[in-house]
């Protein structure tokens, strides 16, 4: 069985990855408290006094978008230097290295989905981190796998459809934006996307599987759209009362600026690893289901 070491128990991926490893793989996921990646050396001294593991797996980050307009110096220490140090202690004991990163290294200008080789443009301050990461991490260790993904939510945590969910039942409209499109993406998605990239990597020839890869469910929405179908979704067993009102970006005042394209080509994904990413729609069935079985 592949032995899986997690950095990261807390955020969307992180605990999809626990959900779902059991019985695939044998996983040892790091919490804050066993390793806080916000002190320079952590990762070094960890890895150290660990069993070496087939696989390391970087499913913790600084994903507060907004906050990090004003918090940019913490953002970039855990989603670029802790990602440095973590390729660096890779490389020191040959151990694969699968990173996740974002949509939000794009500018959003390209009309079409974007592909890997793609110019970068960050928009905010937590895609400049992000694209850092992913710097960082090529310089410093050739074996790893980047996985870029967008719109990420789950049945916990802070995200799109939890506070879809909140607000709903809180409020007769909500204003949401309608002309930046992407394609949301369940936690689980990216979990069976890892595990089957971390089977790859264990099989002959891991280094074909190494690089920059896209992955996000299929299918295409808005906010605005992804607000509909989640009110959709809970129709028959939570009070929805609000009414979805679709706006502009320039009439949403935020932060941090979000890409108007978001849609990532995934046919490397499929061609190297063989896996077709699900609807979204489907997927986001499978959330709202689980926080059905929270809510009762």
């Amino acid at each position: 069985m592949i032995r899986l070491l997690q950095f990261g128990t807390s955020g969307q991926v992180a605990r999809a990855m626990i959900a779902v490893a059991d019985g695939r793989v044998s996983l040892t996921a790091l919490s804050r408290a066993d390793c806080n990646l916000e002190r320079p050396g952590a990762v070094a001294r960890t890895l150290s006094d660990l069993p070496q593991p087939d696989i390391v797996v970087n499913a913790a980050a600084y994903t507060a978008v907004d906050r990090a307009e004003r918090d940019e110096a913490l953002a970039f220490r855990i989603n670029a230097e802790a990602v440095r140090e973590m390729a660096q202690a890779c490389a020191e004991r040959n151990i694969p290295l699968i990173q996740i990163s974002t949509d939000y290294v794009f500018d959003g200008e390209k009309a079409q989905p974007y592909r890997e080789e793609d110019a970068v443009n960050p928009l905010n301050a937590y895609g400049r981190s992000k694209l850092a990461g992913e710097t960082a991490l090529r310089e410093a260790w050739d074996a790893h796998v980047i996985l870029r993904t967008s719109w990420v939510y789950s049945a916990w945590g802070t995200n799109f459809v939890r506070t879809m969910l909140r607000l709903g039942a809180e409020r007769d409209e909500l204003r949401v934006v309608c002309d930046q499109i992407g394609s949301p993406t369940s936690a689980f998605q990216i979990a069976d996307a890892i595990l089957t990239v971390a089977t790859a990597l264990r099989g002959a020839g891991p280094q074909d599987h190494y690089g920059t890869f896209h992955f996000a469910a299929d299918g295409v929405t808005s906010w605005a759209g992804f607000a509909q179908q989640i009110f959709a979704g809970v129709a028959d067993w939570l009070p929805i009362r609000a009414r979805v009102i679709p706006i502009t970006a320039s009439e949403y005042v935020s932060p941090a600026k979000r890409p108007g394209n978001s849609r990532l080509d995934c046919g490397k994904f499929r061609a190297h690893f063989g896996m077709v990413p699900g609807p979204w729609t489907n997927a986001l069935s499978v959330v709202l289901e689980e926080i059905k079985r929270g809510a009762t």
